[in-house]
């Protein structure tokens, strides 16, 4: 369980400068394109992981499993990144993160009837809804006084993204339980690489890559979905579902870390009563439901 978190955090660290590599990218690649290169770069990086452990990508009942595969590729890629790239093209980054920060309160909505041994508690929930207002004052801040690019369709494509995670997670965790996490991460971005590229075709001719798009699509794709995937489907099998879509809670704390340990930023009242706020939303969304007692059924004896 302890590993469980310890990469918890570092997947945070790692995703949490994400919404700044898409927003530089998608000023130079389309949101499509960018799935695409963003996906290739991944499964090159799985790929040669996988070379490196002499692991093959093939999981036992491979046929069996490709409809669970391209599944999660729709929705935990394909889609998801579609969408956060043409939200934040007329969106604010942080309005992203904020909108992002619900797919715990989607998944352990799904989970109430995918995984019903897995059902949050009440207090769970307490935790979902807690780390959400946390979120919320972290970010206020930025919001305030600035003019929100917001408009209504950005705003149902990020919503969406962040509910076909929690759908890809369900997946994996009913379907795919027990897979080693290279595996699924090699077939979720070697069936997102065909799917995007049908998509991005057309826009092939509007390419301008600069160095900063560059970089920040290798970074999205090696260490974005390729390192990080291994680390989120170890959660998914350590943690379970809910409790490791938490992550997402995580992501401004992060973002508020790499601002100031490399750009210097100050840290101000609301941004600490915000990482306060969220990591009790987190606490509160792990707590396991209470196991109840099982039935004494032997004779114990009287002193």
């Amino acid at each position: 369980m302890r590993r469980g978190y310890a990469a918890l955090a570092l997947l945070a660290l790692i995703w949490g400068a994400s919404f700044l590599f898409i927003k530089v990218a998608v000023q130079d690649v389309s949101p499509a394109m960018m799935v695409l290169l963003r996906a290739a770069a991944g499964l090159a990086t799985i790929a040669l992981i996988l070379a490196a452990r002499r692991q093959s990508p093939f999981p036992p009942g491979t046929r069996q499993r490709l409809l669970p595969f391209v599944t999660i590729a729709i929705f935990g890629s394909g889609l998801p990144w579609f969408g956060f790239g043409f939200g934040e093209l007329s969106i604010s980054s942080a309005l992203a993160s904020i909108l992002n920060a619900t797919t715990p309160l989607w998944t352990a909505v799904f989970a109430f009837w995918v995984t019903p041994a897995e059902r949050p508690s009440g207090l769970n929930y307490v935790g979902v809804a807690v780390g959400f207002v946390g979120t919320g004052i972290l970010i206020a801040p930025d919001l305030i006084g600035q003019p929100l690019r917001a408009t209504t369709i950005g705003t149902l494509a990020v919503a969406g993204a962040a509910a076909c995670y929690a759908v890809a997670a369900l997946v994996q965790r009913r379907r795919l339980r027990g897979v080693s996490p290279l595996q699924v991460a090699f077939w979720q971005l070697a069936f997102t690489v065909p799917l995007a590229l049908v998509v991005a075709f057309p826009t092939i001719g509007t390419i301008h890559l600069h160095p900063a798009s560059v970089l920040s699509i290798i970074a999205l794709g090696a260490g974005g979905s390729g390192i990080a995937y291994l680390l989120y489907y170890y959660m998914m099998n350590t943690l379970g579902a809910t409790r490791a879509t938490t992550v997402t809670f995580l992501l401004p704390v992060t973002a508020v870390f790499w601002g100031a340990t490399l750009l210097n930023e100050s840290l101000t009242v609301p941004i600490l009563v915000g990482m306060v706020v969220i990591l009790l939303g987190v606490f509160l969304t792990s707590r396991s439901r209470p196991q109840r007692a099982p039935a004494v059924t032997e004779n114990r004896g009287v002193a």
